[in-house]
């Protein structure tokens, strides 16, 4: 059976800390520690509302987080302005070679998906805007079963949705717990370890390769 992909969507295809460069327009200098407090405490509320069965949409637990940075950092930025960046995280810029990755791995035998915490919609016009959705054979997105990764239940969500079964199906992330989400899932999963400094959480669980960017995939799921 033909590899299926399943390719997690932010801090994998699509760079949340782009938005850093709407943010230093009204902030400033402090732009950049700014966009990674604000990702991780958007992070932090997706995994909390996953635990309390308290779901939220990706899009409503981004614009809680972007108020508590902007608490938290003393910024008394404008409505109007938390309003432009909640647009602007609909348009955020792809990877670097991104695109390319996508073109080569669609031309082979293997199936591409985006896999996603997102909104279908919303995630449907940031893929296309970012010129990745003609590359990709659909959107699974975790909304339809109202949770989080790594809730185990997202990932057996996707096996129904894009009808792959575990052991042909690959997670590709740069978020190590949806790494070890699908792994726990009996998936097979590449952690795509950008930056050498990044560290994979010491659970005892390893990832099934680590790759240093998309293009080397296509050798790696060809084997």
């Amino acid at each position: 059976m033909a590899a299926t992909l399943a390719f997690d969507v932010y801090g994998t295809l699509i760079d949340p800390l782009g938005i850093a460069r709407d943010l230093e327009q009204i902030i400033g200098p402090g732009a950049g520690p700014f966009a990674v407090a604000w990702r991780e405490k958007q992070i932090e509320y997706l995994f909390r509302r996953a635990l309390a069965r308290d779901y939220r949409p990706f899009s409503v637990c981004t614009k809680e987080a972007l108020e508590y940075t902007c608490n938290f950092r003393g910024e008394a930025m404008r409505a109007s302005d938390r309003r432009k960046l909640m647009e602007r995280y609909r348009n955020l810029p792809a990877y670097p070679g991104a695109s390319e990755a996508l073109r080569s791995l669609s031309a082979s035998d293997c199936r591409c998906f985006a896999f996603s915490n997102g909104e279908p919609a919303e995630l449907e016009n940031l893929l296309d805007g970012a010129g990745l959705m003609e590359f990709l054979d659909g959107i699974v997105s975790v909304d339809a079963v109202q949770s989080f990764k790594p809730d185990p239940v997202v990932y057996a969500h996707f096996l129904r949705a894009a009808g792959s079964e575990a052991g042909s199906t690959w997670l590709v992330s740069g978020n190590p717990f949806d790494v070890i989400g699908a792994l726990t899932a009996g998936w097979n999963a590449a952690w795509l370890r950008r930056d050498v400094k990044a560290v994979f959480d010491p659970w005892g669980i390893e990832p099934s390769v680590v790759v240093g960017s998309l293009g080397e995939l296509l050798a790696v799921v060809s084997e």
